[in-house]
């Protein structure tokens, strides 16, 4: 591995891209490799050996890249293979889920945080897990929400039944107590506005994408793969398994810039 070589990201559709922008701010000069799988998306309902099967495909298709860092975007696949991952692999990875974690930690005035996520995540207990790591004291309340991904695959963030659908599914952790919520799944910030209406402006919602970007610059510099500055913007690639045209669109919009998408196609 060299310092110059990219760093691979993979999500099960477009959610990566909020984890992409925060290390696009906090690391200008690294360049990514993205890979959404977004025709086999959500991944939430699935089960775990479809999930371990679709992630190592993807990170398969990146070892063509020669990648010299893997972030897994996808809160689901992480608290499926992440721990697998680490152990087998030479590769510096990092997953969503313990940046989210400590973030909640810091953020909460009460101890009492609430968890949105897919019907996996939430079954798996990941971030329970990882918060009581580190502090076991805490108050958790974790709610699946999988009509949420479907609404961002699906460009209709701003539609009324976008609306109604969040306030219904939220309803349940309003009763809870909490005063920090985090959005459990990387698709979720795209709807922040629409959560954060649903449970009001005193809850704070942690989107894990700031933290997993300062995760990553910190296992950058431990093995010293910090990208030297280049003449220009790093040349960046995105590829999804389903429409690169829709892919592009909502990349667009997110990431504001243009993108050229390409295709991935599974095995």
């Amino acid at each position: 591995m060299n310092r110059q070589q990219a760093i691979g990201i993979i999500d099960s559709g477009v959610g990566g891209l909020t984890v992409a922008r925060e290390i696009f701010q906090q690391l200008p000069n690294e360049k990514l490799v993205y890979v959404g799988d977004n025709a086999r998306c959500p991944y939430g309902s699935r089960s775990a050996d479809e999930i371990r099967a679709f992630t190592y495909q993807m990170i398969r298709f990146l070892e063509q890249f020669s990648i010299k860092a893997l972030v897994i975007a996808c809160n689901t696949a992480a608290a499926v293979v992440l721990e697998e991952l680490v152990g087998q692999s030479d590769l510096p990875i990092i997953g969503v889920i313990e940046p989210g974690a400590r973030a909640a930690i810091s953020a909460s005035r009460s101890g009492r945080i609430g968890i949105i996520g897919t019907e996996t995540t939430v079954r798996t207990q990941a971030y329970v897990r990882a918060l009581r790591r580190i502090n076991p004291e805490l108050y958790f309340a974790s709610l699946a929400c999988p009509a949420f991904v479907p609404l961002v695959e699906g460009q209709l963030l701003e539609t009324e039944e976008a609306h109604r659908i969040v306030t219904e599914s939220l309803e349940p952790l309003k009763r809870e107590g909490i005063d920090t919520l985090i959005l459990g799944c990387t698709h979720y910030p795209l709807l922040a506005p629409l959560i954060q209406d649903a449970m009001g402006n005193d809850i704070t919602l942690i989107n894990s994408g700031e933290e997993t970007a300062l995760g990553l610059s910190h296992l950058l510099e431990i093995h010293d793969l910090h990208a030297a500055p280049g003449s220009g913007e790093p040349t960046h690639r995105f590829f999804t398994s389903g429409d690169p045209q829709v892919f592009k669109e909502i990349g667009e919009q997110w990431l504001n810039r243009k993108l050229y998408v390409e295709r991935f196609q599974p095995e």
